[in-house]
């Protein structure tokens, strides 16, 4: 006999601020369980010293974390030059220390200049991209370091927003897949006296663009206990839940007929006028309750890619 799944069947997005010090997934195991929830998942992580958005995505929701993964990201790094560690952040131990050139404005925005636009990265050691099935970081640990092959990215925009001695805070809007540290380590070569992050925080990710509206792990914990005292259920949590076709962005919506609704959902292509000429679309149904996502075919036709069980036409 299957064993019966704990939780509540919750559907929706959660703007995490992740705090500093604590993995993602042990963050996503405690929000889990505040919300009480049968199926959660984040949408990439970040490294336990980072701090910000991490979108967490519950139950119908964790089929667009995909796409939330693949999405532009924002965050502020904090470097600090003349260091070198082994992790590219203050994680790590100390590899080499050089004594850091006299920086000004203008030859700083030369060196961020060169990494501007689409760039080549080699991944670091110290990631979770696997070898021969083995994550690097844990080969990392045991002092094996291997070949990797560089990855390209964009940087979409690199910004100063200060310079204090030793120390520069950047913003950087990048592609999926950038790893911010080893930016950080390529900008200080690019100085001459090697660098590494001391913090790192996430703005924004995908549609998500306002900082503002991220919920910090102590209120959650606040609010389920309130919760419990008033015997509210669950009813202030899920209040803080985005919908699922907010995560799609500025997707272009297709609203469908009660006809199209059902062919769709059967796997088959379907014809809507007036739909766009190409690419990914928020679905609708006649009610215009969302169910999912489709792809712009060549023939123009609508094709099912991922579809969700509510909302059925």
């Amino acid at each position: 006999m299957a064993r019966r799944q704990k939780g509540r069947n919750v559907t929706g997005i959660l703007l995490l601020d992740k705090p500093g010090g604590m993995t993602s997934n042990k963050v996503l195991q405690e929000v889990k369980q505040l919300f009480f929830a049968r199926k959660a998942g984040h949408t990439g992580s970040l490294d336990p010293l980072a701090t910000g958005m991490l979108p967490i995505c519950f139950g119908d929701a964790t089929k667009v974390s995909g796409f939330l993964l693949d999405a532009d990201k924002r965050y502020t790094v904090t470097c600090k030059l003349g260091i070198k560690t082994t992790t590219a952040d203050s994680e790590g131990d100390i590899l080499e220390q050089r004594s850091v050139p006299e920086l000004d404005h203008d030859g700083l925005e030369a060196v961020l200049d060169q990494y501007r636009g689409d760039i080549e990265q080699i991944p670091p050691m110290h990631s979770a991209l696997k070898h021969n099935g083995e994550r690097l970081y844990n080969l990392a640990r045991q002092g094996i370091e291997v070949e990797r092959q560089a990855r390209s990215v964009t940087i979409y925009e690199l910004s100063l927003l200060s310079l204090n001695k030793d120390e520069l805070e950047l913003e950087v809007h990048c592609t999926k897949g950038t790893y911010v540290r080893t930016l950080v380590e390529d900008i200080g070569e690019s100085i001459g006296c090697g660098a590494h992050v001391i913090q790192l925080r996430r703005l924004a990710v995908g549609a998500y663009q306002d900082p503002a509206g991220m919920i910090t792990l102590d209120v959650l914990r606040e609010m389920e206990q309130a919760d419990r005292e008033t015997r509210g259920g669950y009813a202030e949590l899920d209040k803080l839940m985005h919908s699922v076709e907010s995560a799609l962005g500025a997707w272009p919506d297709v609203q469908l007929t009660e006809d199209a609704t059902y062919y769709l959902r059967q796997g088959q292509p379907v014809l809507v006028k007036q739909s766009p000429t190409e690419g990914l679309v928020r679905l609708f149904n006649p009610q215009f309750q969302f169910i999912g996502v489709g792809e712009i075919q060549e023939d123009g036709m609508v094709a099912p890619r991922r579809l969700f069980g509510a909302g059925k036409g």
